[in-house]
């Protein structure tokens, strides 16, 4: 019953598709990404048993569909590797020539943040006191009175 219901499924998309590039029209929606998430990988996957593949294979639009999209959105899915992110003969220096000032300045605002909250929070707290000998300022540790 599973089997049949699943196939009157892919009949149904099939003729809700038509001869339309997508299900609403000339541009991928919502229910195009579902669709096609469920579809590829029935479609290209090597199964067991493959009746329901094999319904799919006779569905042509249906077929189409998803080798537009594995065209249009994974062009390097035809056996090939994936592309590298970094185009050929640009090294990162030359990609991004603020990528080092963006880093440094990411730190800086994180370190703010954490000193920030470390003040505001209480778990640091400057104290001015008198000046020591060579000019230092005494260290003292406050112990918390114990309630008794």
């Amino acid at each position: 019953q599973l089997y049949q219901e699943a196939r009157e499924c892919l009949t149904l998309l099939s003729q809700r598709l038509g001869s339309q590039k997508f299900f609403f029209g000339d541009s991928p929606a919502s229910l195009d990404a579902l669709v096609f998430s469920r579809l590829a990988p029935l479609l290209k996957a090597k199964l067991p048993n493959g009746k329901l593949q094999q319904h799919l294979k006779s569905l042509q639009n249906l077929c189409n569909y998803c080798t537009s999209i594995l065209s249009l959105y994974f062009p390097w899915d035809r056996g090939e590797s994936r592309p590298s992110p970094h185009p050929a003969g640009l090294g990162e220096a030359e990609e991004d020539p603020h990528k080092g000032r963006k880093q440094l300045l990411s730190v800086l605002v994180g370190l703010v943040a954490m000193l920030g909250y470390a003040f505001l929070s209480g778990i640091v707290s400057i104290q001015r006191g008198s000046v020591g000998p060579a000019g230092r300022q005494p260290v003292a540790l406050e112990e918390e009175e114990e309630e008794e």
